[in-house]
């Protein structure tokens, strides 16, 4: 219940994590929270300064910069900022700086820490267990060796043999698969394990016959570790026994997969806050190639240590505005200075911060209006650089060509103007196709003063039409929750994704078409969903218990949508939104059809009128 007493601890439990907190836990922040307000341009903290407790962004933009100058992320409402450094010597690890007029939530240090070390689902949202977990900087993002467990870094398919075979077999197979160890069987069981140390040391320089079996040089029933164990608890066990695998075996002792230092190694490259920095001083897309290749396993690291979703959106779009923002600088760098001041802004997806494991790149150049006809060589020139270089990374071309590449979505604002006020006034299929997409527009980099009150004019606009109010409600009610007859499943048909629902265009779309409606409806200007959700909720647009019922609904098809990614990633496979429900255990079915359930009644609200709209 909301303590009238305290306005901004109410508005600080609007936004997670804090949301999650007891009436008790909340009211120890009462006397502990400030507001500021800062002026667009203002400096809020500068790197290696002493911070004044964990910053809210309640209203308002935030560009985040390392000491070079380089901005690494921009943080809206509803951000967190300073729970790094706070979390260790209490000094910034970065700069912020406000880029539009930005209101702030200060909780004090003290009550912070004291918040992390007393409330679990705080601490597991920031992620302060040990130090490794604080490796990646923001909470539900870190992912340490701490973090996660042997069955989540190790090879799920080793290599074996019997110990029968011959050591040339052996080395030949280890050439041809590129490895450096195999393990060798007896009747089915692990009976040993051989390296490329092993072959080595005990083959080439005693010059021993190849023809010997491998029993004769593997080191016999080696040590293993349980896929319970954490990371850290493997690479501390490797280090004491001065071995580089291990393999892993089930409380049975059927082996069922191999660790080495490597995969242990590796995952700590793969942490977002590394990716970023490599990210930030690549000098070209093909430099940014092998970093970006590391996603599929962040993505699995991040399902794996119990991440939000909303968290692991938010990361993965970070590193899709990072790679963006990067590729920029070096278009400008071989293009040269721009002849007029350009925002390049994001839709889709990214533009909702909702980036997932199969995400294509959805973008648009906003043009100072003092640009000419002459200027759009150069302009043309710098998209193509920078969608080429997001395709090379790995976000595919846009299939409809939603992209900066194409002269359209190209234009200077008063044309940019133009489009939103066409498409309001004569919203036909089209438009209203249009007007979806540019709804969830977010500014990356360049001139933000382009983008200051395009979204709040086009909003005030569309909220006085009534025949494109009309038009977005039959919009959101476009795609149907998949609800069969008898608490079943509405499941594909035929083809290639027979007897599966499609967890992205059934699941959680119909949910991003509703949160956008509600932005419509109550003037709301975030382009995240769960964040219009809430705000929907606290505005009265919906019911507070609606939007709780919306919000929960949406976080458990979003959660089983990245589970589903992350276990194909694991399996070699690319990921999809295709889930068979069969795969699921029966209270897990049952969630689903709830949610699904959920989303078509606030579908049915809508179609029968139940909202706020004007």
């Amino acid at each position: 219940m909301p303590d009238t007493e305290n306005p901004l601890l109410n508005r600080l439990m609007a936004f997670p994590p804090f949301d999650m907190l007891s009436e008790t836990e909340g009211a120890a922040l009462a006397g502990a929270i400030n507001q500021v307000s800062v002026d667009a341009g203002s400096l809020i903290f500068e790197e290696g300064s002493q911070l004044a407790g964990l910053y809210v962004v309640e209203a308002g933009s935030v560009e985040v910069k390392t000491r070079d100058g380089d901005v690494v992320s921009h943080r809206g409402p509803g951000d967190v900022m300073g729970q790094r450094g706070l979390l260790r010597d209490g000094r910034a690890t970065l700069a912020a700086r406000a880029i539009e007029n930005t209101t702030l939530l200060i909780l004090g240090r003290k009550q912070f820490r004291s918040l992390v070390e007393k409330a679990p689902e705080i601490r597991r949202w920031f992620g302060r267990s040990l130090p490794e977990t604080s490796n990646d900087g923001d909470g539900p993002y870190a992912v340490g060796l701490t973090a996660l467990q042997v069955a989540n870094l190790m090879v799920r398919t080793p290599v074996t043999c019997p110990d029968d075979t011959s050591v040339t077999e052996v080395a030949r197979t280890m050439r041809d698969r590129k490895i450096s160890s195999v393990l060798a069987t007896r009747d089915g069981d692990l009976a040993g394990i051989v390296t490329v140390h092993d072959l080595t040391n005990k083959v080439l320089a005693e010059g021993l016959d190849g023809n010997r079996p491998v029993r004769d040089v593997m080191t016999e029933e080696p040590l293993t570790i349980g896929p319970d164990a954490t990371g850290l608890d493997a690479l501390v066990e490797m280090a004491r026994l001065n071995i580089n695998q291990m393999p892993v075996a089930d409380p049975e002792g059927r082996l069922i997969g191999l660790i080495g230092r490597t995969d242990l190694i590796r995952q700590q490259a793969s942490t977002a806050s590394h990716m970023v920095a490599d990210i930030v001083s690549a000098n070209s897309a093909d430099a940014m190639k092998p970093v970006m290749a590391r996603l599929p396993e962040l993505l699995t690291h991040l399902v794996a240590a119990a991440a939000k979703p909303t968290a692991i959106g938010r990361r993965i779009t970070d590193l899709t505005d990072a790679v963006t923002r990067r590729l920029l600088a070096l278009a400008e760098a071989k293009l040269g200075p721009p002849p007029a001041p350009y925002l390049w802004a994001a839709c889709g997806s990214q533009g909702r911060r909702e980036q997932s494991g199969v995400s294509d790149q959805d973008n648009c150049l906003i043009l100072d209006d003092a640009a000419t006809p002459d200027h759009d060589a150069y302009f043309a020139a710098l998209a193509r650089f920078v969608s080429d270089g997001l395709n090379a990374v790995g976000f595919v071309y846009c299939p409809g060509e939603m992209m900066a590449t194409n002269p359209r979505w190209r234009q200077p604002r008063r044309v940019w103007r133009q489009y939103f006020s066409n498409w309001v006034a004569e919203p036909d299929t089209e438009a209203q196709m249009l007007a979806s997409v540019m709804f969830d527009l977010r500014p990356i980099a360049g001139e933000m003063e382009l983008f200051s009150n395009l979204q709040r004019e086009t909003l005030e606009m569309a909220r006085k039409n009534s025949i494109f109010i009309s038009h977005m409600v039959g919009n959101s009610l476009k795609h149907t929750p998949p609800i069969g007859l008898l608490r079943g499943f509405a499941l594909i048909r035929s083809g290639e994704h027979k007897d599966t629902v499609d967890l992205k265009i059934a699941g959680v779309v119909p949910i991003i078409d509703l949160g956008r409606l509600y932005a419509l409806s109550g003037g709301i200007e975030t382009v995240n969903t769960r964040e219009r959700i809430l705000a929907a909720g606290r505005k009265g647009v919906i019911s507070e218990s609606g939007a709780r019922d919306l919000i929960d609904a949406y976080d458990l098809i979003a959660e089983l949508r990245l589970r589903h990614q992350a276990d194909l990633i694991a399996e070699g496979k690319r990921p999809d939104n295709f889930l068979r429900p069969a795969q699921l255990s029966e209270l897990e079915r049952s969630h689903l059809r709830d949610a699904f359930l959920v989303v078509k009644t606030m579908q049915s609200a809508v179609g029968q009128g139940r909202i706020g709209l004007v």
